[in-house]
């Protein structure tokens, strides 16, 4: 046992010593391989078996979400890469390439979540790959129930984990009992999207409703999942907490921007994202074996989580507040680009620049 222990560590180091990328061949990383047609996924009896613990099965439901959306994006700008949804499977391909969707039990000699392993497979142990879950088989099964993937009728079955099924929901009916904020805010945002695209309304408009109405549905998905898949988090290193609470965080400051997650602005962002797990010695933002992006990046997260906190939330209430017209933000999006890519953006600015757009509201 301690030899299979000591080999996945090697493993592990191997494949986490690696810098992580967002995008292969300028898609999410085993894109192409995935299923794009509902037909592909297993079906036993007419009924469709889902399997979210098999990465591409998870990447899939991405791909046949963006294919069933594209008609209604027209208001985005021209071209595939535009949808606001690309980020989602983006953010898959990055904890997979980084080590995220591996076990961190202490001692585990799982491989799973590995890029090589075969098939590759997902962790249910993983913090990352649970709130993943609920940003890619909620919004699933309520786009198959409002009828935008398929063609009505169909027949799902979500496979549970052999660990932890108490934690996720596995149908419809079952979601939409026990996470009911989040499946109504994801069937708003698929029921809207058609009569949006096709209203008389000039396409910055359009294209504000329906971010506006997605961030509603990534947000709620992502306070019920941080309630869900809290306990994983707590077998992580005190650095990799610290990162994970402020990359969760950052979604506030994100969905109040209605940000323009398509393929190119997410992989901007995305970027400077750690490409390994944290370890209890790594003190950001001097990590060695880390690039001045990813210390930045990690700088960054845990200033505007420890500021809000100091300030009793009021950093995000602020940002909130100053985002109340499509032109604020569109400057709070670039914003956001300052903080996280410029290291030389005076940060201890941020609240006098918000203060400035609120006053202007």
């Amino acid at each position: 046992m301690d030899f299979i222990r000591t080999a996945v560590a090697v493993v592990l180091l191997a494949v986490l010593s690696q810098a992580a990328v967002v995008t292969e061949n300028g898609l999410p990383i085993q894109w192409d391989s995935a299923p794009s047609e509902l037909s592909q996924l297993p079906t036993v009896d007419g009924v469709i078996q889902v399997k979210p613990w098999d990465y591409l099965q998870r990447m899939a439901l991405y791909k046949l979400l963006i294919n069933s959306t594209d008609p209604y994006m027209s208001s985005m700008g021209p071209g595939d890469k535009e949808s606001p949804l690309w980020s989602l499977p983006m953010q898959l391909g990055w904890k997979l390439r980084s080590g995220r969707l591996t076990d961190p039990t202490p001692d585990s000699s799982s491989t799973c979540g590995l890029e090589s392993s075969e098939p590759v497979c997902i962790s249910p142990q993983s913090w990352y790959a649970c709130m993943n879950y609920y940003l890619s088989v909620l919004p699933f099964l309520a786009a198959v129930h409002t009828g935008v993937v398929g063609k009505g009728g169909v027949q799902l079955h979500i496979q549970a984990p052999a660990d932890g099924a108490q934690d996720y929901c596995s149908s419809y009916t079952d979601c939409s009992t026990k996470h009911p904020d989040a499946m109504t805010k994801w069937e708003s945002f698929f029921q809207s999207l058609q009569h949006i695209s096709q209203s008389d309304e000039a396409d910055v408009s359009k294209k504000d409703k329906i971010l506006g109405l997605l961030w509603a549905a990534e947000e709620a998905s992502l306070q019920t999942a941080s309630l869900a898949c809290s306990e994983r988090l707590k077998l992580y290193s005190s650095p990799e907490v610290k990162f994970a609470q402020g990359w969760l965080s950052s979604a506030a400051y994100v969905a109040a921007a209605h940000f323009h997650a398509d393929i190119e602005r997410s992989e901007k962002l995305m970027a400077p994202l750690p490409s390994r797990v944290l370890q209890e010695s790594d003190k950001p933002p001097h990590i060695a074996d880390l690039s001045a992006e990813e210390n930045h990046a990690l700088y960054i997260f845990g200033w505007m989580h420890s500021v809000n906190q100091l300030l009793s939330g009021s950093l995000v209430n602020l940002w909130r507040s100053a985002m109340c017209s499509p032109q604020a933000r569109e400057k709070g999006q670039g914003l956001l680009h300052d903080l996280i890519l410029d290291p030389k953006f005076p940060g201890f600015s941020l609240m006098g620049i918000l203060t400035e757009m609120t006053t202007s509201c």
